[in-house]
């Protein structure tokens, strides 16, 4: 029978003294990388994130992974995000590919539900949205938009007489006059 508890005490001892190792590692290299990395995410921003449990978690309890090797994995990983991020700046294509566009999940108090089929969402979740911020009914919002980090905004229809700058990079935006909308891309 397999041992529940124990095994080996140097297995324990390997566990205990590689987890801080490999927890101030993550630590000094999350701090490094920026705030980004604890942000909320989005999609690559969540795979990298669960990448690293992954590896930590290899390099603290597995006995075939170091906490060098684990160490280094992390490391790669954030430079990859790092570098990937920084090309996202520079590069419009990239940042198409890599990252979700907002979208418009309710205008002017109508829900665009192609939008939230295409997104998974129901208007249970919309409605939950517009309750966390004040409103009661969906004819008092402007806008509900899906952001890219998957959080909800919601522009009552009493703010700001010029949204074109906000709305800008919003997929499915129908009611910004088309020459406005020209200048801002």
């Amino acid at each position: 029978m397999d041992p529940i508890f124990l095994d080996q005490p140097s297995d324990l001892l390997r566990v205990i003294l590689t987890a801080p190792i490999i927890y101030v590692s993550i630590v000094v290299m999350i701090r490094l990388s920026g705030k980004r990395s604890t942000s909320q995410m989005n999609n690559f921003d969540w795979i990298v994130t669960v990448a690293i449990g992954s590896l930590a978690a290899s390099g603290i309890v597995s006995k075939s992974v170091t906490a060098l090797e684990s160490v280094g994995g992390i490391a790669t990983l954030l430079l990859l995000q790092w570098l990937l991020t920084k090309s996202m700046l520079y590069s419009r294509l990239v940042s198409r590919l890599v990252k979700a566009r907002p979208v418009v999940l309710v205008e002017d108090g109508v829900f665009q539900t192609d939008a939230m089929k295409q997104e998974r969402l129901t208007k249970r979740e919309v409605m939950a949205a517009l309750r966390e911020n004040g409103l009661v009914d969906p004819d008092q919002a402007k806008w509900v938009i899906l952001e890219t980090d998957a959080t909800l905004s919601v522009i009552p229809k009493q703010a700001g007489e010029d949204p074109a700058r906000a709305m800008e990079d919003v997929h499915g935006i129908s009611q910004m006059p088309q020459a406005r909308r020209s200048t801002v891309s």
